[in-house]
């Protein structure tokens, strides 16, 4: 096995520019939609070898060969772990500062210009994580809305994209909505467990919950105040995702200022637990 602190890098293959990517697409169709329902399926985003290569870097990253032990841990730690020396759900912080050119892909500059199309020219991006459910670790991400972890902030923009790279099927975790849950109130939520940073809300009788299976490659956008969850994995296949979020310079400052970076110091700046389950010990 290569060392695992050596410094990794991407080259990616030629493409169009984002903004020239855009021009090919029903832009306006995904507006409406996106203003009407505040989520969207946006298909093909990547292209068989741009897939390729995120699917690579994730499984280094999975098997070791990219030590990502300060950005790595579980994130499904509330419940008893499924498989041994794999995590229920594994969530990896910034794996772009361990791949020089990770952020130059098209998850980082195509999705932006997305995410600027559907709200507006000053909306940046924010964070990026993978999260892995898997084979047979049938472990819940709970309902919940992704405004509950930053409440307190003026502009209510912000929006997430979660690109899958394996097919993403109700078994194996794909994304489920609540159609048209970011009209109301931003709903009350708790820690699933005591001591424990995820959180969760009730769901409600007249919620619609719309399923949403996707192809590795493709992509789903939601706002922060739209209802989600992701079911266990209970087949013999891996569900990987790379999650990129965005929303308004502004904010991003804001953020700044407060010291808030999502974890890119390290998990200690955003866990309130030590829990993980022990992956590192099959090195």
């Amino acid at each position: 096995m290569a060392d695992r602190n050596e410094p990794h890098s991407v080259s990616w293959p030629s493409a169009p520019s984002p903004r020239e990517w855009l021009k090919t697409k029903p832009t306006a169709v995904w507006r409406e939609t996106f203003r009407k329902d505040r989520y969207l399926v946006v298909e093909d985003l990547l292209t068989k070898e741009e897939l390729e290569i995120y699917q690579g870097i994730c499984t280094k990253m999975l098997e070791g060969e990219i030590d990502t032990t300060n950005h790595r841990h579980d994130l499904g730690n509330v419940e008893e772990q499924k498989q041994q020396h794999i995590e229920n759900i594994c969530q990896i912080l910034w794996p772009s500062l361990y791949v020089r050119h990770l952020d130059e892909g098209p998850v980082h500059r195509r999705v932006e210009a997305i995410a600027q199309c559907l709200l507006g020219d000053d909306i940046l991006f924010d964070h990026v994580m993978i999260l892995v459910k898997a084979p047979f670790t049938d472990t819940t991400t709970p309902w919940h809305q992704d405004e509950s972890y930053w409440p307190i902030v003026p502009d209510k923009r912000a929006l997430m994209c979660w690109t899958a790279l394996d097919n993403a099927v109700k078994d194996n975790g794909c994304m489920w909505f609540a159609k048209g849950s970011h009209r109301g109130i931003l709903r009350a939520h708790t820690p699933v467990k005591e001591g424990c940073h995820v959180l969760t809300c009730e769901t409600q009788e007249n919620d619609e919950m719309v399923c949403v299976e996707i192809l590795a490659g493709s992509c789903t956008f939601h706002h922060a105040r739209t209802l989600h969850y992701t079911r266990g994995n209970t087949t013999n296949q891996m569900r990987r995702a790379i999650v990129t979020s965005y929303r308004p310079a502004a904010m991003l400052e804001e953020f700044e200022h407060a010291g808030h970076d999502h974890g890119k110091r390290g998990l200690k700046s955003v866990l309130l637990t030590g829990q993980t389950h022990g992956w590192q010990d099959k090195f």
